[in-house]
């Protein structure tokens, strides 16, 4: 049976086809038949309790430069879709939220991934903080007493936003660093949310890795190693994508994480792990699929759509 599918996301003229996720879930599905439609969050309606949307329907192939047609804008009333891909890419901000909020309005009867609550409800850098035993010491707080605390204690240290993504605006804050007041007014007078201060993991510069979980299960990984002079592993950074298979360790976070991913209705989730310590629960828009099948790693979009046509026809 082909299934009605839209995807929410970045505009697709903008997006790098060679490592965009959101692409590789669309060619998986065009391959199997499912009709697909485009659009961008802004064109959201609520009304009452029906949610509308001008959809475009889209086709897809994997070529650079001519890599998307689209046909005319229709609007549509969201409940004919069977499944919306959520993955406009963050910030995790009020719009992001606002979104989250109209979809919720139609899943489950139209199987929204991930699930817009708990993806309002379990952002990157604090859904993490329900598996403390699992992290490397980590500090949520603007505040400069506690922050000042947590540096005496651990003395390297790495500041970010809460709500960044993509690398953007992380700083590695040695303990005799005359930045640091600096850096602490630079953000302070920048971001109106709480920071994350961790400890400084050393052996980053071995790599970040990126493991996909599906429906709770292990479905695929890349290690990230950042280049030369950088902190920062992300791809998007510059961050070198390489085979990777998992430690024990990180096979005992999978485990750990994966009923409570399942039960919240987390389809496609990117933890981040380094040197045995996860970082982050990557929930919004996770990235990885290609790198990993680009590597000869499994097809991950196979498993999701696998996932998906089993939970809408069920």
């Amino acid at each position: 049976m082909a299934l009605k599918v839209a995807v929410q996301m970045d505009h697709i003229s903008t997006i790098n086809i060679a490592g965009d996720s959101a692409f590789a879930m669309m060619l998986e599905a065009q391959s199997r038949g499912h009709e697909l439609y485009h659009y961008t969050p802004d064109r959201l309606a609520l009304r009452g309790d029906e949610v509308f949307c001008a959809l475009e329907p889209v086709e897809v192939r994997d070529q650079k430069g001519s890599h998307f047609t689209l046909g005319s804008r229709t609007r549509t009333d969201m409940r004919e879709m069977d499944v919306v891909l959520m993955r406009q890419d963050p910030p995790f901000d009020l719009s992001y939220i606002a979104a989250t909020h109209i979809l919720e309005k139609i899943h489950p009867a139209t199987l929204v991934v991930n699930n817009p609550a708990e993806v309002r409800n379990a952002p990157e850098k604090l859904f993490v903080t329900d598996f403390p035993d699992l992290m490397p010491p980590t500090l949520i707080t603007k505040d400069r007493a506690e922050i000042d605390l947590f540096r005496e204690e651990y003395g390297d240290i790495v500041m970010k936003p809460l709500f960044g993504h993509g690398g953007a605006a992380v700083f590695r804050i040695t303990k005799d660093d005359l930045n640091y007041g600096s850096l602490y007014d630079f953000f302070d007078v920048t971001f109106r949310e709480p920071w994350v201060i961790q400890q400084f993991l050393p052996n980053v510069k071995h790599g970040d890795k990126r493991i996909l979980l599906v429906d709770g299960e292990f479905a695929g990984a890349v290690n990230r190693v950042p280049a030369e002079g950088d902190l920062r592993s992300n791809m998007v950074r510059g961050g070198a994508p390489t085979d990777s298979d998992l430690t024990e360790r990180e096979r005992e976070i999978c485990a750990r994480l994966g009923p409570s991913l399942k039960e919240k209705g987390l389809i496609l989730v990117g933890i981040d792990v380094i040197d045995g310590m996860l970082t982050e629960i990557n929930v919004t828009a996770p990235t990885g699929i290609r790198a990993i099948r680009n590597l000869g790693g499994p097809d991950v979009a196979a498993m999701v759509w696998d996932v998906l046509e089993g939970k809408v026809r069920a």
